[in-house]
């Protein structure tokens, strides 16, 4: 918080500064996370059930997950410049950062997501 002057009494008035999503710690901020896939193979099953795995555990409740399923939608693969399946595009927070594969490793993926297990207490 800064303090401003009230214009009237002079006195000094708190003012909170508005946060955006960049200026928050990422586990305070929504995360859009959007998993290409070509239909329901075993590794696109095991990159949702491990993406789902990851985000309980780091994001609980501060996440959304789309999966696209480029069988049924191949023209939506250029938008995030897709070439190889699963691939995972972190959408927010910024910047943009893709993962590709079954996203098995968790660490390989909390490093590739930016984002770190949260420390117990």
């Amino acid at each position: 918080m800064t303090d401003t002057k009230d214009e009237k009494t002079g006195a000094k008035k708190p003012t909170r500064k508005k946060t955006t999503p960049k200026d928050r710690a990422p586990h305070e901020t929504e995360w859009e996370l959007r998993l290409y896939v070509a239909g329901h193979t075993s590794k696109s099953i095991a990159a949702l059930n491990n993406l789902r795995q990851i985000c309980e555990q780091h994001l609980a409740g501060k996440y959304k997950i789309e999966v696209v399923d480029l069988l049924e939608n191949p023209q939506l693969a250029k938008g995030d410049e897709i070439v190889a399946l699963p691939t995972l595009v972190r959408r927010l927070p910024e910047p943009i950062r893709k993962i590709i594969g079954s996203l098995s490793d968790t660490e390989k993926v909390l490093v590739g997501l930016q984002l770190r297990p949260r420390e117990e207490a």
